[in-house]
């Protein structure tokens, strides 16, 4: 489904808009949620740049593709954004679908900004196309095990499915884990049901298991299982992903879903302009925005920048990258290469560690902060 965006601020203007590519998982099995929050961001950013003059006169206009979690579609949503004009393309949330906008984006030199895929090997080889305001996995995910081992866990279950992305989480985990002391066991959830992974965490003991798998089932069914389980009253269950963010997982799970470790990417207090972009994207979600509509957010706030000093010149777009200081909701930022990360990245996005309170499902408890 493509989902067209409102052409109503070029007419207003009677001026060429600039146009922004947007790729957002809006159906399933694309995460619809963290899509919505992601456009709802995306959105707020370029309506509040046309209100303050657009860019040089000029308003930006988004022109917005689901990807629906297919890395297939993203890639010809590349290929059409492209031949119409765009001057760069934001967006995309899950890793997998990301990684093949980011390879298409540079094989014809498209300026990409994702906003929310955490995956390391974002890219094949270096690129200067491509740049990324999430922080990478391996960054995030280490922070997670450091929380887990400070907790005193030390026997480590992941319940996995096959993706690129679980794997490489995996991966993190178990490299960060066991130089110091500890044991990560990999539960297969192709071959085992949920009661099955009960039996196996017993058997394992396991003082943790973490949810490497796809949302909303089997992670549901499974925290539901172990919940239920009277020999496991006492475990962790923890969600480096960040399935438990959104509203959905406490209407999913109840106070099941609370006391479940996650990674989210915001700031221990946001400030002024943090604090105005979240009341208001409250209100267009009516319910409490996560740090992904915050993204979003953000990305537009950094292109609108590049394009006010380039215009829609691709190739000035990209080399922008190196030179971006952008006041974001989450603090300032700039864009560095780092070591093993192909793209241009955004090497200190605030990370948390968070719950949702027992006693109160929609209030966060902050478990750890880096």
């Amino acid at each position: 489904m493509n989902t067209p965006s409102r052409p109503t601020d070029a007419r207003q203007t009677g001026r060429s808009a600039i146009q922004i590519g947007a790729l957002v998982p809006l159906t399933p099995p694309g995460w619809v949620h963290a899509g919505r929050h992601l456009l709802a961001g995306l959105q707020l950013a370029v309506h509040e740049v046309n209100a303050a003059g657009g860019i040089a006169g000029r308003p930006l206009e988004l022109v917005v593709r689901d990807t629906a979690a297919d890395p297939q579609k993203a890639a010809a949503a590349i290929d059409e954004l492209a031949g119409l004009g765009v001057a760069a393309v934001a967006g995309e949330y899950h890793s997998v679908v990301a990684r093949a906008a980011a390879a298409r984006a540079d094989a014809l030199g498209l300026p990409f900004l994702c906003s929310s895929a955490v995956l390391d090997a974002l890219t094949e080889q270096p690129t200067p196309w491509v740049a990324r305001l999430a922080p990478v996995q391996s960054r995030g995910w280490q922070m997670y095990a450091d929380f887990l081992l400070g907790q005193g866990h030390r026997r480590i279950a992941l319940a996995t499915q096959p993706s690129v992305y679980w794997a490489a989480g995996a991966g993190v985990l178990r490299d960060h884990v066991a130089p110091r002391g500890g044991t990560v066991v990999e539960l297969d959830m192709r071959e085992l049901t949920p009661a099955a992974v009960c039996d196996r965490l017993v058997d394992e003991r396991a003082t943790a298991v973490l949810l490497l798998v796809g949302y909303p089932e089997p992670a549901v069914a499974l925290v539901k299982a172990v919940r239920g389980d009277p020999r496991l009253a006492e475990i962790t269950i923890g969600a480096p992903a960040g399935q438990p963010e959104f509203a959905e997982w406490a209407a999913w799970l109840g106070r099941d879903g609370a006391a479940v470790p996650f990674l989210r990417y915001l700031p221990q207090h946001l400030g002024p302009l943090g604090d105005r972009v979240s009341a208001a994207l409250h209100a267009s979600l009516a319910e409490a925005p996560s740090f992904v509509a915050f993204e979003g957010y953000d990305t537009v706030a950094v292109l609108a920048e590049v394009l006010r000093a380039h215009d829609t010149d691709r190739e000035r777009i990209a080399a922008a990258w190196a030179d971006v200081a952008v006041e974001g909701t989450r603090g300032p930022i700039r864009f560095s290469r780092m070591p093993g990360i192909g793209v241009w990245q955004w090497a200190w996005a605030p990370i948390q560690v968070v719950d949702r309170d027992p006693a109160e499902l929609g209030r966060f408890r902050v478990l750890h902060a880096g």
